[in-house]
């Protein structure tokens, strides 16, 4: 029986785990975090293989929310951060290439606020929808919509060249 645990969960990480980090990342904010948050919620998983293999997807993204905002929150107690020391902006680039698009968008992401950003990491890098997100999260779906749509203004905010340089790429296609 161990063999076959095994077996089924390194098949899972094999083809789930480049996702899963990808999640991680957007969550913890840089690579080394991620791969920690990634390693906790997949040994707690593996832990508990026996009664989630056949949902164990969800199951990890909810672990990664969950280590990763128990994480700010202990953070938050042992030391403060200036509010004066953030910046309003992310730091203006010259956005002529994607991959400028992207790193502004990862530090304006950065910027917001732990549930709005894993509401975005959810719902557009992971593709899921509404009802999805609201479980892993542990709450409703309305709140899911109104949490996105508070970062997606965020962003723009942020990001003012984000619009135009999104409609100009949809043109070009």
């Amino acid at each position: 029986m161990a063999k076959v645990i095994d077996g089924e969960f390194t098949a899972f990480v094999n083809e789930r785990g480049d996702a899963l980090l990808r999640v991680a990342y957007a969550l913890a904010g840089n690579q080394h975090a991620a791969e920690d948050l990634l390693q906790n919620a997949l040994a707690k998983a593996y832990a508990r293989w026996p009664r989630i293999r056949g949902d164990a997807e969800p199951y990890v993204k909810r672990i990664l929310y969950h280590d990763q905002v128990s994480g700010w929150r202990r953070r938050s107690h042992r030391a403060e951060v200036s509010v004066a020391a953030l910046p309003e902006r992310p730091a203006e680039r010259d956005l002529g290439h994607d991959s400028d698009l992207r790193l502004l968008l990862r530090d304006a992401l950065l910027l917001l606020p732990p549930r709005q950003r894993a509401v975005l990491t959810l719902r557009y890098l992971e593709d899921l929808t509404v009802d999805e997100t609201a479980a892993i999260l542990g709450c409703r779906a309305g709140t899911v919509a109104s949490q996105a749509s508070r970062a997606l203004a965020k962003l723009r905010d942020l990001v003012p060249a984000f619009d135009e340089l999104t409609t100009r790429q949809e043109v070009t296609r």
